[in-house]
């Protein structure tokens, strides 16, 4: 039996991925994706760490739609009240990640 987090599927990037880096010079890359459904959609949080991270942001656009694979998990939304059912969102720790359908727009690509 696999790992019971472990999660592959096809996502459409609908934000702006933002980059940051750690005090140790490793790049961490997040952004929002839409799980295509037939009922509604989700929204959840994707994160690349390293050099999967700079991939991503040389690579992808929003719009675009990947394959990925990772881990997901719950976290807490940071918020300043302490009530007791504080809602939660929904991230995938991306460990591999391959193109499926890339938009058609690549305007800003070298020639």
């Amino acid at each position: 039996m696999g790992d019971t987090n472990y999660i592959g599927g096809i996502v459409k990037i609908i934000e702006t991925p933002k980059q940051r880096s750690l005090k140790n010079n490793i790049t961490i890359v997040k952004f929002r994706v839409q799980l295509p459904q037939v009922r509604g959609s989700r929204i959840v949080n994707l994160t690349f760490w390293g050099n999967l991270a700079n991939d991503v942001i040389n690579y992808y656009k929003v719009n675009d739609y990947i394959l990925i694979e990772g881990y997901i998990s719950l976290r807490e939304k940071s918020s300043l009240s302490s009530k007791p059912q504080t809602p939660k969102k929904t991230e995938i720790t991306v460990l591999r990640v391959f193109p499926f359908l890339l938009s058609y727009d690549r305007s800003n690509e070298k020639a």
